[in-house]
């Protein structure tokens, strides 16, 4: 009797993201113009690109790239909030992304997030989920900007943030809503490291292989022992979620936001200087708005 090598199968192609296979390595390349802002399309593909991978055993690490150079994601389309919720429900049976985006952290899989130009609001938490993190030197910015327009985060980053940075540089982080760079995102722990651009990419592919190259029973051991110091509960998730959505259907908070979205929020060459924006925006319009999770 011969034995037969095992068959790789091709991971589906979404419409948001291109996905090559190396051996045990996904690398998963987003690609939603105009600004890869996290809407149903993007959640749709990705809760499909999960559910595949975690069926098939010879995928052992996904490593979430970008196409655009000046926006990993963005944020979330908040013109579309309904609908990528009911996608994200696809995966966890309820509307929240960030139960989806905790599913990530407690899947088999291992996730690294290889990160160039702006990562905000939702894109923050989901590079959050990831359980890795590393960042071009050069281009990458992050911003957890919920709190300009009066909203808690929904989507993890008070759980994330506050475990990674402590109490001071969270509340920091989370009350500014400014932008920060990534040598002072690693210099405060929200990312592994801030690696030169032109080394970025070569250096998250042979973690990811060496990684991947290793018993798949240490991932799992590894991973679930970490979730249960560092991870927070899913009832945690979830009440930031719920607590998140009940402030953004105020109708002060919905007349806020369209003066927001007017004033150029969510537009692509507004946003590449998002947190100086934000800092007028207060004065400006007197109040908040939201980012729905």
């Amino acid at each position: 009797m011969t034995t037969q090598e095992p068959v790789e199968l091709e991971p589906p192609q979404g419409e948001t993201l291109r996905v090559r296979r190396d051996g045990g390595v996904l690398t998963v390349v987003i690609a939603a113009p105009p600004m890869n802002l996290l809407g149903p399309e993007l959640v749709r593909d990705l809760v499909s690109l999960i559910q595949w991978a975690e069926a098939d055993e010879g995928v052992q690490v996904l490593v979430f790239m970008s196409a655009d150079p000046d926006y990993f994601i963005s944020h979330v389309d908040v013109t579309q909030i309904a609908a990528y919720r009911a996608e994200a429900a696809r995966l966890t049976g309820e509307a929240s992304i960030a139960l989806l985006f905790r599913y990530l952290s407690a899947s088999r899989l291992v996730s690294i997030a290889q990160i160039e130009g702006r990562v905000r609001g939702a894109g923050s938490e989901f590079v959050l989920a990831c359980d890795m993190r590393f960042a071009a030197l050069e281009t990458a910015i992050f911003g957890q900007f919920e709190g300009a327009f009066g909203q808690l985060p929904g989507g993890g980053a008070a759980q994330h943030l506050t475990r990674l940075l402590g109490r001071g540089r969270a509340l920091e982080v989370m009350l500014s809503a400014d932008d920060y760079s990534a040598e002072l995102a690693e210099r405060y722990g929200w990312i592994n490291r801030a690696i030169p651009g032109d080394q970025l990419s070569s250096f998250v592919q042979r973690l990811a292989q060496r990684i991947a190259g290793f018993p798949a029973a240490g991932h799992v051991a590894i991973k679930e022992r970490v979730n249960a110091i560092a991870l927070a509960p899913v009832e945690d998730f979830r009440f930031d979620s719920d607590q998140f959505g009940e402030g953004a259907r105020t109708p002060e908070a919905q007349r806020l936001f369209a003066a927001a979205l007017g004033a150029g929020f969510q537009q692509r060459e507004t946003e590449l200087d998002l947190g100086e924006w934000l800092g007028d925006l207060p004065a400006a319009e007197g109040g908040d708005s939201s980012d729905q999770k």
